[in-house]
């Protein structure tokens, strides 16, 4: 069924209406929200500020050179129970085999300031054996086992499982 429209309506229309132009484009373009401004100068001062807290020269009596073990007080040995067995899930994980102590230490330091910005709860860190350091011993798992202490991000850490590095990667339980 075809409606016709009354001549009286069409004039009313075009008198409310007015003089229409045709519209030259047929697209809105929205602007694009800027991204939000990122803190570089803050990162980099909290890097260094990181980077200065952690010293080689940090040797707390109760530490343990042959077990990578620690527990902030406050924490529940629960907590410490369930990182040993895996049962919390690792999101992020750095490898220092092959790294010299100063490049070791500031790829920690950048290692846990992203895990910090990327409000990761777990993560696996394999410093080795030390089996290439001769007579030394295993330089970076004495050194890693001071410098997590240091850092108020870490609430404990334990060496890994067998199957994920055993006594050459510790667990890092971090605060989200």
């Amino acid at each position: 069924m075809k409606r016709t429209i009354n001549t009286e309506d069409s004039l009313l229309f075009r008198d409310t209406v007015g003089e229409v132009r045709p519209v030259a484009k047929n697209r809105v373009f929205q602007p694009r929200k800027k991204p939000r401004p990122v803190p570089r100068f803050r990162e980099a001062d909290e890097t260094s500020t990181l980077r200065d807290m952690l010293s080689d020269h940090y040797e707390p009596a109760e530490q343990d050179n042959d077990e990578l073990f620690y527990l902030k007080p406050g924490i529940q040995q629960r907590t410490l129970k369930k990182l040993r067995r895996g049962q919390i899930h690792l999101d992020a994980e750095l490898d220092l085999h092959g790294m010299i102590v100063p490049v070791a230490r500031a790829a920690v330091v950048e290692f846990l300031h992203e895990c910090q910005r990327r409000h990761i709860q777990c993560a696996r860190i394999i410093h080795g054996k030390g089996l290439g350091s001769r007579n030394r011993g295993p330089v970076l798992k004495i050194k890693l086992g001071s410098w997590l202490r240091q850092h108020e991000e870490v609430l404990a850490y334990c060496p890994a499982r067998h199957n994920d590095g055993g006594a050459g990667a510790v667990y890092v339980l971090l605060k989200r």
